[in-house]
């Protein structure tokens, strides 16, 4: 199943005349995420309010899986078996996704020379990096850890971070391990080895792609914490930053009430409700945090 998308995508959903790397057309890329109520960028790939990525930096995984769960959006995680450069370091910014396949002599000659025709950079991992821009992450199926499934060592994962401030996400491995972690980036990988990418060519960019089990879109908000990374399609994205604001508030009143030593367990969590007096002070405690999280909000 990891190569039916590019297989469907040059069987029919792109012109002819796009023929250097599988794409969506911007008209497809909007039928293929017609939900997104935001900006889109020239290609049509959704544009996230910049506002609501501060606040996504905000959630945990727990909060944005609850929400996707509820909406039957049971494929968004990627976890298992990756690792995590820096632990404790959020990663949050918008999808721009690549997929690679083997080597093949005959299809690698023709994405090289459109590449070349098109004054399109000749190495594999360039053809995504040089599209990227500010707030971007680039999610990457490179079929797995195997040596030269390499998406970049220090110099490329420099260059990421300085066009957009984020990281990466690679099915695949880095190189220069030692290089990158002293880097301001964070990066999720399957393994670190030395070999360069070799053997792979790029032949899908800004298509869905499958990323260890998460299905991903272009646009989809990219939030990776130390269990993981999770891809939120565009439009649940406000859904899921309003509701963890009001969990964050019962959450610190609770935590507070706790700390005091004045109450059980089951007094504030897990029981059966709180007394009226408590519930009004519950009550004035949120709307008055709610007053404070609107007045910070950008207009």
């Amino acid at each position: 199943m990891r190569f039916v998308i590019p297989l469907i995508l040059a069987a029919g959903l792109l012109p002819p005349a796009k023929s250097q790397i599988f794409r969506l057309t911007r008209e497809q890329m909007i039928k293929y995420t017609a939900q997104s109520p935001f900006d889109r960028f020239a290609d049509g790939r959704p544009k996230v309010d910049d506002s609501l990525l501060e606040r996504v930096k905000g959630l945990s995984l727990e909060e944005a899986w609850g929400i996707l769960l509820s909406k039957g959006y049971k494929h968004q995680y990627a976890g298992w078996d990756f690792q995590v450069l820096h632990p404790g370091k959020k990663l949050v910014g918008r999808a721009v996704t690549a997929q690679y396949l083997p080597m093949r002599p005959d299809l690698a000659e023709v994405v090289a020379a459109d590449a070349k025709a098109e004054g399109r950079p000749k190495g594999e991992n360039q053809k995504v990096i040089d599209l990227l821009q500010a707030n971007d992450v680039p999610v990457i199926d490179l079929m797995g850890a195997t040596a030269g499934h390499n998406f970049g060592g220090s110099n490329l994962h420099a260059a990421i971070y300085g066009i957009t401030h984020t990281g990466a996400v690679v099915d695949g491995t880095i190189r220069d391990i030692e290089g990158i972690a002293g880097l301001p980036t964070q990066v999720y990988f399957r393994k670190a080895h030395p070999a360069a990418v070799t053997e792979v060519t790029v032949v899908g960019i800004n298509i869905p792609i499958k990323v260890g089990e998460a299905v991903v879109l272009p646009g989809d908000v990219v939030l990776g914490d130390s269990e993981g990374v999770i891809f939120i399609p565009p439009h649940l994205v406000k859904e899921i930053v309003d509701a963890a604001d009001l969990v964050h508030i019962h959450d610190d009143w609770t935590i507070e009430k706790f700390l005091t030593g004045k109450y059980k367990a089951s007094d504030l969590y897990g029981g059966p409700g709180l007394t009226p007096e408590l519930r009004k002070e519950y009550d004035s405690y949120v709307k008055k945090r709610k007053a404070e999280l609107n007045q910070s909000k950008p207009k």
